[in-house]
């Protein structure tokens, strides 16, 4: 049984090309991977562990499969359920609004019942504002923020810094599950 859903939505492919590279890097037996143009709310209830991916548009506009599946996004009860998120953003072209999606995303999660993981540090960028970062702790996003446009030279290695970070925060998580089946 595969135990963690990743959904993601791409409108020109760079998503799909990071969800790719996310797969590849990581145990992909583990993994159920879904377009979010192809799942429904009652997907989520599937899996205790979650992997969301999306990018931010224009003024901090959800990729466009995202935003069509929104308002069930926000009935979904994400009570016991650990949720981690990378997002694609331009941090030059739309500075104001660098991976807003990611925080969009997050709040939902949280004002759900959620847990985020995967915070991820947000020195080195160059951007202006962002709904992703997180309020109690203004040095961090709530996810992985990827600069495909200007800085996609940097983007495996922070994707691979930060699938070895969510494996170790996933680690409890995981075996716990793996005691409840055995059990």
């Amino acid at each position: 049984m595969k135990k963690i859903g990743l959904f993601y939505g791409s409108d020109t492919g760079c998503t799909d090309d990071i969800t790719k590279d996310f797969v590849s890097l990581w145990d992909s037996e583990e993994l159920d991977v879904r377009e979010i143009d192809d799942v429904s709310k009652e997907d989520f209830d599937q899996f205790r562990v979650l992997i969301l991916g999306l990018s931010t548009w224009y003024d901090g506009d959800l990729q466009s499969d995202w935003e069509a599946f929104f308002d069930d996004f926000k009935e979904i009860d994400f009570t016991d359920k650990v949720v981690a998120i990378y997002g694609l953003g331009d941090q030059i072209g739309y500075g104001e609004y660098f991976v807003d999606g990611i925080g969009i995303l997050a709040k939902v999660v949280l004002e759900n019942g959620g847990e985020i993981i995967g915070h991820w540090p947000i020195e080195g960028y160059r951007f202006t504002d962002s709904v992703a970062i997180i309020e109690e702790k203004e040095d961090y996003f709530y996810g992985l923020a990827l600069d495909h446009d200007n800085e996609s030279q940097l983007s495996d290695e922070r994707l691979e810094k930060w699938i070895h970070q969510l494996k170790l925060e996933l680690e409890p998580y995981l075996v716990l599950e793996e005691e409840v089946v055995l059990s």
